[in-house]
């Protein structure tokens, strides 16, 4: 019913606007046909004036009309002529002398008693209709070379054919409205029963998935009844359906994890809290009056309580990682001074264990946009993980160089390296390899986690290379600014270095790691990309000093 009379109001106002223009149409053609019989009438008026003036002008230069030509134009039978059969309309003649208005414009001075008239009196053929319309023409008419005179006629209320040719094309609009208004109906009416079973079978699937069958579709073959419109909304709603169900497995495994990850945690703060209590009840009975034991158990106390602090504080940071809560103080500041500085705090770590730390940084500044904060935490996770693998006497090294626009950081050791079946999972959280390798078991197993969210963050990338009894090899790749362009590929490469003060537009772009194993078998890695928001302050080039080429060995 809505439709039939969204088409009768259309119809409605597209008549009207037909009409409206047809009226217009018709005005000019009327104009345009009053000028010919004004041309018409005129030719006529100087005929006559011509014969009855002879040798004489018809107006004089006292701006006076001859008098033959006066008493031709008073004759009443060639006025009804005028008006009747040439004009078809009242018709008003005047004579005078030619002028210029004020405005430049040709007018005339109108001669005394040269005024004629005459009424239409004739009876209107069939179809026409009196107008009360008026048009006046002006003519200037060069008699001899010494002689002009001007010539207005004007005509008024003329017989035309305006009004029944309205009439009849209203009629025919009408008509073919009516027509097409009952076609609208009958297809209006035809298409609501097309349009009903997809609906319907659209109003069943969605209330079965509202009720937690999410595998329901609409049947295509049904969709495509109900024409193109259906189809694509049918087509969309299966595809929207798809996603929730692929929302809600997201949703499903996302809480599994966290069930995980919780467990995960527990089970971490279980061992050192258990280690703790037993150390507190032994305490409490006869243990604590042995000194020898005392001190022991104070010491094991100790570094549970170390863990327990070291696992919290990984945690934390992990959390606010993942949760978006850090946010990058992005600085075109030299690499060298963040690696220098997390080497040094490895130093006393790789002395005590008997370790080779080797450190070698380029002359030249490498200047890239990063984080000096978290480059560091990045470079001191990577390098506290291979002194913890490497054995005694065996070497760590540090490296820097520039490579295309952007920078690589090599951390690399000869400790016991790994199998090809934990480098995909090297960057999960909690996950410490073998639990046969004491050291890899003893740590969080968040170290690597974090190195990886942080990466992320700066659109980086990480090759992992890693041999059973050979040692690892980290690659890390910054991009020049992680804002805009892409880490280069890990190669073998210098490049000079860039200072920027024009910080380019951020466009969005995900970065991303990789893992490669040179073991007999490899295995491909896993790598999940987590969105971060950075913040960027533009830093004085100047602010750090030239720093000169390092290459340190600490025993």
């Amino acid at each position: 019913m809505g439709f039939v009379v969204v088409v009768a109001a259309t119809l409605v106002l597209v008549g009207a606007l037909v009409l409206r223009s047809l009226e217009g149409y018709f005005f000019t053609q009327e104009q345009q046909d009053l000028t010919v019989r004004a041309a018409t009438v005129r030719d006529f008026v100087v005929q006559i004036a011509t014969t009855a003036s002879g040798a004489r002008p018809v107006v004089g230069a006292d701006n006076e009309l001859d008098p033959l030509v006066r008493a031709q134009l008073a004759v009443p039978a060639n006025t009804r002529f005028l008006a009747d059969r040439i004009a078809q309309a009242n018709v008003e003649i005047r004579f005078g002398s030619p002028s210029r208005g004020p405005d430049g414009s040709q007018t005339f001075v109108p001669a005394p008693d040269a005024v004629f008239s005459a009424a239409l009196t004739a009876r209107p053929e069939p179809g026409q209709a009196r107008e009360r319309i008026t048009k006046r023409e002006l003519s200037i008419i060069q008699e001899s070379p010494l002689f002009t005179y001007a010539i207005e006629v004007t005509l008024s209320e003329p017989y035309t054919y305006k009004a029944s040719t309205l009439r009849e094309v209203t009629g025919l609009l009408a008509a073919v409205g009516a027509g097409a208004l009952m076609l609208a109906a009958v297809f209006a009416l035809l298409l609501a029963r097309r349009l009903t079973t997809p609906l319907r079978q659209l109003t069943d699937a969605s209330r079965r998935i509202a009720a937690g069958e999410l595998g329901s579709r609409v049947p295509d073959r049904l969709a495509r009844r109900g024409g193109a419109e259906v189809a694509e909304l049918a087509a969309q709603f299966n595809a929207m359906a798809e996603q929730l169900q692929e929302s809600v497995e997201i949703i499903r495994r996302d809480r599994d994890r966290s069930r995980e990850f919780l467990a995960d945690v527990s089970h971490e703060l279980r061992t050192p809290i258990a280690a703790l209590r037993t150390f507190n009840e032994l305490l409490k009975e006869h243990a604590a009056e042995d000194p020898v034991a005392r001190d022991e158990f104070l010491e094991a106390s100790g570094q549970q309580i170390e863990r327990l602090d070291w696992l919290a504080q990984n945690l934390l940071e992990l959390s606010k990682l993942d949760s978006g809560l850090v946010l990058l103080d992005l600085r075109p500041d030299d690499l060298r001074a963040a690696i220098e500085s997390a080497v040094e705090q490895a130093e006393a770590a790789a002395r005590r264990r008997g370790v080779d730390l080797q450190v070698e940084l380029p002359e030249a500044p490498v200047r890239v946009w990063h984080d000096p904060q978290r480059i560091g935490q990045i470079v001191s996770n990577l390098v506290g993980n291979a002194l913890k693998f490497t054995p005694r006497s065996g070497s760590v090294f540090v490296g820097l160089r520039g490579a295309g626009d952007g920078a690589e950081i090599e951390v690399r050791d000869t400790g016991v390296g790994m199998d090809a079946t934990e480098l995909p999972h090297i960057f999960d959280r909690f996950y410490r390899g073998s639990r046969s390798n004491e050291a890899r078991g003893s740590g969080s197993g968040l170290g690597l986690a974090i190195v990886k969210s942080v990466m992320d963050m700066h659109g980086g990338r990480i090759n992992v290379e890693s041999r059973v009894g050979a040692g690892t090899r980290f690659m890390v790749s910054l991009p020049a600014d992680p804002r805009v362009g892409s880490a280069p590929e890990p190669e073998n490469r210098d490049a000079a270095p860039r200072d920027s003060d024009a910080i380019p537009a951020a466009q969005p772009r995900e970065p991303d790691a990789s893992v490669t194993n040179s073991s007999p078998t490899a295995v491909p890695a896993r790598n999940d990309v987590v969105p971060t928001s950075v913040v960027s302050h533009a830093a004085d080039p100047q602010r750090q000093p030239e720093m000169p080429a390092v290459s340190r060995t600490n025993r």
